[in-house]
Formats: structure tokens, C-alpha cells, sequence
């Protein structure tokens, strides 16, 4: 069992890097070799993170022994949900990948997989020094699939400002996991999740530092326009990793590397970092008001979802940080729901201009409208969908911390409001059609409507049951992460 902590990230690495040196090789990979390839890599990744998840192996070895680095591999019932979510998203994203990509195709399905492998490597290291490396790597690919796949009017911006900005998030994460490591005298996060000591000075440095690069990549105000741009040059599978795995690589670095080895440092600058989500989170939901096109909205509702993930994990209370655990599940279905339905309103229009009259769903498309109307209820926190669950709990943990945390509660919830009179209009427009007012998606000569294929349907309806079990039914993932948050918070 302990071999399938190595095989879990190493294949999909492995596979990426060899589909990828074959394709920008004089021959390229044959569409359908490197389907193959990817899928069976996906298929066997997730049956090792199966094994994983059920047997719970541990690998500890020493790995550059002079400093202190080591090769420290385990899942607990904080990573596992993500372990999880990565291998499903993996297995989904390269199932629907049925179509050459530009003729690169081994360069396409190559980077999937090696965002797949490193996002693996990252949730399942307890070593500082490792979860930053597997942090960067994912970085690679994922540029890749922007600049490279991108829409190509928007690829090259999108592309520089992701590195831009990841960049910057890497160096002042760096720097705090420096401070970190000194402090503490260890690169281990299971010790590191008791408390590094050191003086309150410290441990705000640390914490600055680490919040605000860690922040960036989630991302918190003023630093994310970043994301906006890159969803909407990314192709949709792009999207879909960058919204459902990348973003919640920075809120649970934020959990090993803040909220328990640092609570004073946390307690000192929680605020600041409160009014910056805040602010951020209201600015996007006022800018989906006013945006035209469908991907834009879908990538700027992310901040808001996202910062109620943030505002949770600032708190540094137990019920803030499993609101936050639950609040990352609960968005990643939600938003790759959406980034999905975004990509196949895509193919049929030859755009996602919502100023541009539509076929209303309704009618034209009614599988693709059910989605839509599951992925916005959702997105909006409608009860007993998982929306709701992650929203309702990270207002609690800030009304029960009390003081200005209730403020900071109050605009949260205006901020849900905004969410909820953008995604009216959203729906206005794409599902019931402009203004009201439905037409008939014309169809081939002697051919019925296209709606969703089988592909599609697969990968729409595992998220969507995802998203309604987890609002019928949250109690398992909250049971799931009660007691490994109560250790790593203790008693605040």
C-alpha cells in the first residue's frame, strides 16, 4: 500500500512528461494514443488514491539529511476530500477530452496531467520544503494550457499575468515558510501544526507573508485580476483545473501553514486580511452585474465564493476552518458545473457574449439548462444544495467570533446578495433567452436539436450529484474533518 503514495502523483507526472516530450518531437501523438494514455493514467491514479484513502499508508524518508529535508507522504481527513476531488476531476476532464487539441494533442492532455500529478504530490506531502515545490510545478502546466490553448486574442496576456502574479505569491510564500523553518526548526507539518513559538513579532512576519502569497493564489484583493483574465483565455478543462484544484491549493496551504502553526500571528492580522476579502468580494459580484460574457461572470463569482472560504479560515476557530474545508469541496463541484456548461455554451455559439441574442436553454438545449439552473442555485447558497452549506457556516463562525467579525459577516452577506441578482439576470439571459423572449436553436437538415453528449452528460451529472449530496447529506465531509481540525486549532 505504501507504493501507492508514490504512484498516485508520480504516473500522472510521469505520463504528462512523456506525452508531452513526444509531441514536440517532428511526429506528434496520435489523437488517439494519447487519449488512451491519459485515461488510463486518470483511471489508475484514482484507483490508487482509493487505496490510499482506505489503508492510509505513510512513507518518511530522509531525503537531503544535512537540512533537514525528507520525503514525507500521508493523507489524513484534512487532504483526503481534496486527494479525492483531484483524482474525480482528473478521470472526468480527460474522459471528456475526445477531440484533438490543435493537432497537440499529447501537449494538451500531457499538461492536464501534470497539474493532476503535482496537485496530488502538493495535498498528500506533509514536508513544507515539498508542498512548496509540487505548488510550483503545478504552475508550469498550467501556464502551459493557457498560452497555449488559450483563446488566442487573449492568450498572451492572460498567460504573463498568471505568471506575474503567481510568481509574486510564490516569492512572499517563500519568504514566510523561511521565517517559518527557522522558527520552528522543522520542515514537518504535523509538528509545525502545534505551534512554531517565537516572539508575536515573528509570528505576524510570518503570517504576513504567508497569507498575502498565499492569498494571491486563491485570490484575495487588490492582487486578483489575475484570475478573471486566465479563466477566459483558458479552454475549459483549463478552467475547470484552475477553479477546482489550483485555487484550493492556496486556501489549504493556508491551513497547514498558518492557521495552526502561527494562531497568534493569525489572530494579529486576521482583520486586515478580512476587509481586503471583503472588499474583493463585493467589487466581483458588483463587476458580474455589469459583465457580458458568461466565463468572465463565472470567473469573477470565484472571488466571491472563494473569499468566504478565506473570511472562514481567518477566523481560526474550528467551525471557521471546516466551513473553509467544506466551503473548498462545495465550490470546486460548483464552479467545474459551470465552467462546463460555459465550454459547451461555447461550442454551440461560437462565443459567450450574453449581449448577443441566444437560443434560450429552455427550449433549445434543456439538459444543458438543467445544469445551468443546478450550477447558479447552487452558486447562489439555495438550501439543501452544497452552496448553501459552506455560506451558512462561514457566516456563523464570523457571527460567533464576535466584535467587528459581525460587520465583516453583514457584507459577506451583501455580497451574497449581489450573487444572487447577478445569477437572476444570468439566467434571464441564457436560460429563459434575451429579455424573455425564446427561439429555436435551428437544427442540421433532418437532425433533432444537439443537447448534451454522453461525455458531457458523464462529467455534468457526477458534479451535479456531487452538489446535491453534499446539500442534502454534508454531515460525513463535516464528521470527516471534525477531528484533525480540532487537533490542529485546539481549543480557540
Amino acid at each position: 500500500m505504501v507504493s501507492l503514495l508514490l504512484i498516485a502523483p508520480l504516473l500522472p507526472i510521469v505520463a504528462g512528461i512523456v506525452l508531452t516530450a513526444m509531441d514536440i518531437g517532428p511526429r506528434r501523438v496520435p489523437h488517439r494514443l494519447a487519449y488512451v494514455v491519459s485515461l488510463g493514467t486518470a483511471i489508475v491514479t484514482a484507483a490508487a488514491v482509493a487505496g490510499i484513502v482506505i489503508a492510509r499508508p505513510v512513507i518518511d524518508i530522509a531525503w537531503v539529511p544535512s537540512i533537514g529535508l525528507r520525503l514525507y507522504l500521508a493523507a489524513d481527513d484534512i487532504s483526503v476530500p481534496l486527494i479525492v476531488l483531484t483524482a474525480v476531476i482528473a478521470v472526468l476532464l480527460v474522459a471528456r477530452s475526445t477531440g484533438p487539441q490543435e493537432d497537440r494533442n499529447g501537449l494538451f492532455l500531457g499538461s492536464v496531467l501534470g497539474v493532476v500529478g503535482a496537485a496530488l504530490a502538493a495535498f498528500l506531502t506533509r514536508d513544507v520544503i515539498g508542498f512548496f515545490v509540487a505548488f510550483e510545478v503545478a504552475l508550469v502546466p498550467m501556464w502551459v494550457l493557457i498560452r497555449r490553448f488559450g483563446e488566442p486574442a487573449e492568450a498572451h496576456r492572460a498567460a504573463w499575468l498568471f505568471v506575474l502574479y503567481t510568481v509574486l505569491g510564490s516569492m512572499l510564500m517563500l519568504a514566510g515558510i523561511l521565517v517559518l523553518v527557522t522558527t520552528a526548526g522543522t520542515t514537518d507539518m504535523d509538528r509545525l501544526a502545534h505551534g512554531i513559538g517565537g516572539s508575536h513579532g515573528t509570528q505576524v512576519v510570518a503570517a504576513t507573508l504567508l497569507l498575502a502569497g498565499l492569498g494571491i493564489k486563491i485570490p484575495i484583493w487588490p492582487l486578483h485580476t489575475w484570475l478573471p483574465a486566465a479563466h477566459t483565455a483558458a479552454p475549459t478543462t483549463g478552467s475547470v483545473l484552475l477553479a477546482a484544484i489550483l485555487l484550493k491549493m492556496g486556501s489549504y496551504g493556508i491551513v497547514r501553514l498558518v492557521v495552526g502553526p502561527l494562531p497568534d500571528g493569525l489572530r494579529s492580522v486576521a482583520p486586515v486580511f478580512a476587509v481586503m476579502t471583503v472588499i474583493g468580494m463585493i467589487w466581483a459580484a458588483l463587476i458580474c452585474l455589469r459583465e457580458d460574457r458568461f466565463k468572465r461572470i463565472v470567473a469573477w463569482s470565484s472571488i466571491v465564493h472563494m473569499g468566504f472560504v478565506m473570511l472562514a479560515l481567518l477566523t481560526g476557530t474550528v467551525l471557521g476552518v471546516q466551513a473553509a474545508l467544506f466551503g473548498n469541496i462545495a465550490h470546486a463541484v460548483i464552479s467545474a458545473l459551470l465552467f462546463l456548461v460555459a465550454g459547451e455554451l461555447k461550442t454551440r455559439w461560437g462565443n459567450d457574449d450574453l449581449s448577443v441574442a441566444h437560443p434560450a436553454l429552455r427550449d433549445a438545449t434543456p439538459k444543458l439548462g438543467f445544469a445551468l439552473i443546478l450550477g447558479v442555485a447552487a452558486a447562489i447558497g439555495v438550501p439543501a444544495l452544497a452552496g448553501f452549506w459552506s455560506e451558512i457556516l462561514t457566516l456563523l463562525a464570523l457571527w460567533q467570533h464576535g466584535g467587528g467579525w459581525r460587520f465583516i459577516a453583514i457584507l459577506a452577506v451583501a455580497a451574497a446578495v449581489l450573487v444572487g441578482a447577478y445569477s437572476v439576470r444570468l439566467l434571464r439571459r441564457v436560460w429563459a433567452g434575451e429579455d424573455g423572449e425564446t427561439t429555436a436553436l435551428p437544427p442540421s437538415p433532418g437532425q433533432p436539436a444537439p443537447d448534451l453528449t454522453i461525455s458531457a452528460q458523464v462529467g455534468i451529472g457526477v458534479l451535479a450529484l456531487a452538489i446535491v449530496v453534499l446539500g442534502v447529506y454534508p454531515t460525513p465531509l463535516l464528521h470527516l474533518t471534525q477531528a484533525s481540525v480540532q487537533v490542529l486549532v485546539g481549543a480557540r
